[in-house]
């Protein structure tokens, strides 16, 4: 074994994304008693915890709270946040491994996948991912043109994503105006007309992905109502006992719906099973009107099915789509990158210079870049734990060589013009949030602009 992490100095390893992946990584290695490691974790934004901050719908607090154990290992004495600090940008991958002994990727899938058919370019036309980050006030989608002025939104996907999309637009604003929602989307909220969302699912409910506790949060909100065609269930109905116990649970609670009968609310969640969108519909001057949908059957597919276009088509009048199909990783510069998955190609966490490549020394990844956007939050901590795994057992082949010192990277960077946040800088910055919240009777107001949060960390310094 080398020298490094047995006494002559720790490991240190820089992990690039400060979302759950990243903590749950850093905090699997600080728990080692040995080798010792020193963790820096790098994040793009002022702002920490990734999608637990700006992917969490904010009607979902108490998901939110997993961020104490985050806050946790950002006390350890051997941890470092670097804030406002873009790896491919201000800082190379090979400046990183010059400065580091191990690099972990766990940069997450901050794209989206697109449905790839006519009149997807529309205005009214977006992705789940920007409206999910507009009404969370991250940065990159504040001043997103979202134009909420009508009655009807399509949704394209049958996952969680979609559920948040649907309960946001639907729900009462006088109840996210307690929560952490973006000032800016709160006050679009109040003004839309907007009163029901179809959900469109291209294959049945068997097949969908959102969870049972989803659909009950929404179906349990005062005035909306959910509607569900019983008709659409019986296939997966007549297969109950060869169906996973998530989709079991899943059609119980729809076929509660569906006997609930016609809507009893003005606002209203229409789910769509078996429907595939076809063509964004225009109104000849540039904006969405509408949604042309072809209705599919299910046909086998090994042990599951299918959908299958039947060529009977129906339109949906509709002034917003949404897609929400998946997320897609984006590439790093100078990092190997499955354009095809969007991921980083790897072996269990370890980076390969392409898919089924050969393995690159020191370079790992972690979460939705390793595996693809699958799985919650606590699927991440398993994740991140069976990486640490690896990048422990590699100690024993890092090649025995110097490293410049700790703080000679914050130095670099500080030189380039590139204004650190600290996690300290970030504790004064939450601190900000939550009494602005406070005043405004919420959970916090969130900053939503990365020049105000350096303006107000001047301010507070």
């Amino acid at each position: 074994m080398s020298g490094v992490g047995t006494g002559a100095r720790p490991v240190r390893v820089a992990v690039v994304g400060a979302g759950p992946a990243g903590f749950f990584v850093a905090e699997a290695l600080l728990k080692r008693d040995g080798p010792v490691f020193e963790v820096d974790l790098f994040e793009r934004l002022p702002t920490p915890f990734g999608l637990v901050r700006a992917g969490v719908a904010p009607d979902h607090q108490k998901i939110k709270s997993v961020t104490r154990t985050f806050e946790k290992t950002a006390q350890h004495g051997r941890f470092r946040f670097l804030g406002n600090v873009s790896v491919g940008r201000d800082v190379t991958h090979a400046d990183l491994l010059t400065h580091y002994d191990q690099v972990i990727y766990a940069i997450g899938a901050s794209g989206d996948r697109r449905l790839g058919i006519p009149g997807e370019e529309l205005t009214g036309s977006h992705s789940a991912t920007a409206f999910v980050g507009w009404y969370n006030a991250h940065p990159d989608f504040r001043d997103f043109p979202f134009e909420l002025n009508t009655q009807r939104a399509v949704v394209v996907g049958a996952g969680n994503v979609a559920l948040d999309v649907a309960r946001v637009l639907l729900r009462g604003t006088d109840e996210l105006a307690k929560t952490d929602i973006a000032a800016h989307a709160l006050a679009a909220l109040r003004k839309s007309p907007l009163r029901e969302v179809v959900l469109l699912a291209r294959r049945g409910p068997g097949q969908a992905a959102f969870t049972a506790g989803e659909l009950e949060d929404i179906a349990a909100l005062p005035g909306i109502s959910v509607v569900v065609d019983r008709a659409q269930l019986k296939l997966d109905t007549a297969r109950l006992d060869r169906l996973p116990a998530p989709a079991r649970r899943n059609l119980a609670v729809l076929e509660a719906l569906a006997m609930a009968g016609p809507p009893k609310h003005e606002r209203v969640l229409r789910f769509e099973f078996l429907a595939s969108p076809v063509e964004v519909l225009g109104d000849g001057r540039g904006h969405v009107r509408g949604v042309r949908v072809e209705r599919n059957a299910l046909v086998p597919d090994g042990d599951d099915f299918k959908a299958k276009g039947t060529g009977q088509h129906f339109e949906l009048d509709a002034g917003l789509v949404f897609r929400s199909v998946g997320y897609f990783g984006q590439p790093v510069p100078g990092v190997p990158f499955d354009a095809k998955a969007g991921v980083i190609p790897n072996v269990d966490g370890r980076v390969t210079e392409a898919p089924g490549g050969a393995v690159v020394p020191r370079v790992y990844a972690v979460g939705w870049i390793r595996r693809g956007p699958l799985g919650v939050i606590g699927t991440n901590k398993a994740d991140g734990v069976a990486v640490a795994e690896k990048v422990v057992h590699d100690v024993a082949a890092l090649p025995a060589e110097a490293r410049p010192p700790r703080e000679a990277l914050p130095v670099q960077l500080s030189a380039r013009g590139v204004k650190l946040v600290t996690y300290a800088d970030w504790l004064a910055l939450d601190a900000l949030e939550l009494e602005a919240g406070r005043s405004a009777a919420k959970v916090r107001e969130k900053l939503s602009r990365i020049e105000e949060m350096m303006d107000a960390l001047l301010r507070a310094r």
